[in-house]
């Protein structure tokens, strides 16, 4: 079972759920601020579940690139929506500050 090293925790999923639901069930969010109150439930839209991503993952999909190819994101800055992103193996998953999580330091 693949391992999520997150926020300084590990949290195991089954292969192939979906990020943004592993974290929450973890009791953890993939938000930040208010962005955790505002945001689009999951649905690939509102992009404030924007995380970096190291290891195995689902290809970026059409929605990913619909959003991340707008302000605040830049497609170019590698970064994906957690409620996108089925985890395909042990992965490391960093949140940057910003309401869109965009702030890359």
């Amino acid at each position: 079972m693949p391992i999520i090293r997150y926020q300084g925790k590990l949290l195991e999923c089954i292969q192939g759920a979906t990020l943004r639901n592993v974290i929450l069930n973890h009791d953890l969010t993939v938000h930040t601020d208010k962005a955790h109150y505002i945001n689009c439930r999951g649905f690939g839209t509102c992009g404030t579940c924007a995380v970096k991503l190291t290891g195995p993952a689902s290809p970026v999909t059409k929605k990913e690139k619909w959003r991340l190819n707008f302000y605040p994101h830049k497609i170019e800055n590698g970064l994906r929506l957690a409620c996108q992103v089925k985890v395909e193996g042990d992965i490391e998953v960093k949140k940057f500050e910003g309401f869109w999580g965009e702030k890359i330091s």
